[in-house]
């Protein structure tokens, strides 16, 4: 029994595969094998954060539904930032068409880790934010938020 929706790709191989001990049948076989697991290898999330430009192994509909555009990942490292302050951080990306994530963590001077974006529901003033503009990656840490130590932040995203 299969819950996914009869049109998804799945990026999963049979372990066990039987082939044809006629010659041309098995050439035919093992070629079909080979390229499905290049297509499935392909489509696989690729666990790779590095401080370099890297694929992701997502794929995001393209011009048409049979053409898929890749996204790449790349992670930022930094260190304090006060309460009030914002840190900016130049990403020298180019060619970047859109975001599809854009996420972090923090940790404070009060040695708690927090996500990035943090929000505080009693106090506003306390959240911290992320903000991606077309030079730098920008980090504003609250008002009477703890002073931040260090983090990271990860941008995926498509390109040209």
């Amino acid at each position: 029994m299969t819950f996914s929706p009869a049109n998804a790709l799945s990026a999963f191989l049979p372990i066990n595969q039987t082939y044809s001990e006629d010659d041309s049948q098995f050439l035919i076989q093992i070629t079909n094998r080979d390229r499905d697991i290049a297509r499935y290898l392909n489509i696989r999330q690729i666990g790779i954060y590095d401080l370099n430009e890297n694929l992701t192994g997502q794929q995001f509909p393209g011009a048409t539904p049979q053409v898929k555009r890749q996204t790449f990942r790349i992670v930022f490292q930094f260190g304090v930032i006060a309460p009030g302050a914002t840190l900016s951080i130049p990403h020298g990306l180019t060619g970047v068409t859109s975001y599809t994530h854009i996420y972090g963590t923090a940790i404070t001077n009060v040695v708690d880790n927090r996500p990035i974006p943090y929000t505080n529901v009693t106090l506003v003033t306390n959240q911290i934010s992320v903000l991606v503009d077309s030079v730098n990656v920008n980090v504003t840490n609250g008002s009477t938020a703890p002073a931040i130590t260090s983090g990271l932040i990860v941008l995926e995203y498509l390109k040209n």
